[in-house]
């Protein structure tokens, strides 16, 4: 896997995922709304760690800086 994911990009999804655990682990979201946001959470953590987002891939789009 090639990394598509610059650093700005990591950070926003960083806070996006720690607003959504926070919604959910305080029960402001909950039910399916709820389950899907811990998803989608889950998704940004992952991704971020990798550095690599499969969307960019198929869009053909990258937040890396070219070096």
């Amino acid at each position: 896997m090639k990394k598509n994911m610059g650093t700005t990009d990591k950070f926003i999804r960083f806070i996006i995922a720690a607003i959504l655990l926070i919604a959910f682990f305080t029960n402001a979201v909950t039910g399916i709304l709820g389950y899907v946001a811990l998803a989608i959470a889950a998704i940004f953590i992952l991704t971020s760690f990798v550095s690599f987002c499969p969307l960019y891939t198929l869009f053909g789009g990258s937040t890396c800086k070219v070096k």
